[in-house]
């Protein structure tokens, strides 16, 4: 009888190599996607954090150019997504009246902000004779609008 001897080497290292590839190359597709999924989500378009009471009639507001004013639950003003101090909401509201004059302002308070906060925003909307307010609010069956 004749042995017949095989060659025992084995090819590990490709075989290691080709399955890092392929799972470098799943993370990195993991990765982007959910970064997509998370920068362009349209809730997290906004960075302030503002939770709006619930209304059973909310509407979306038409017409005109608005401008945003919401104020969080600390007290923080902001107008577009621009932070400014309680003092300053009348200079920056009348620059955006000086850009046109027939602009209406959405006012977004959050449900557990101070009333003495959303009237020192008000009295200034009052003062500055801005006619197109509204208040933002959500449907009862949605969650959070920014």
């Amino acid at each position: 009888m004749i042995a017949i001897k095989g060659k025992k080497g084995y090819l590990v290292a490709l075989e290691s190599v080709a399955m890092t590839d392929i799972v470098m190359n799943m993370f990195i597709f993991f990765f982007i996607s959910f970064s997509l999924i998370y920068t362009f989500n349209p809730v997290k378009a906004s960075k302030i954090e503002v939770k709006l009471p619930k209304a059973s009639t909310a509407v979306a507001l038409e017409g005109s150019e608005k401008v945003t004013l919401a104020i969080t639950k600390d007290g923080d003003y902001f107008i577009n997504d621009d932070k400014i101090k309680g003092s300053d909401i009348k200079a920056a509201l009348e620059a955006k009246l000086k850009e046109n004059n027939g602009i209406g302002v959405v006012l977004k308070v959050d449900g557990r902000a101070r009333f003495n906060d959303v009237v020192k925003a008000l009295d200034v909307i009052n003062e500055l004779n801005i006619r197109k307010v509204s208040v933002a609010a959500v449907k009862n069956d949605e969650r959070v609008i920014r």
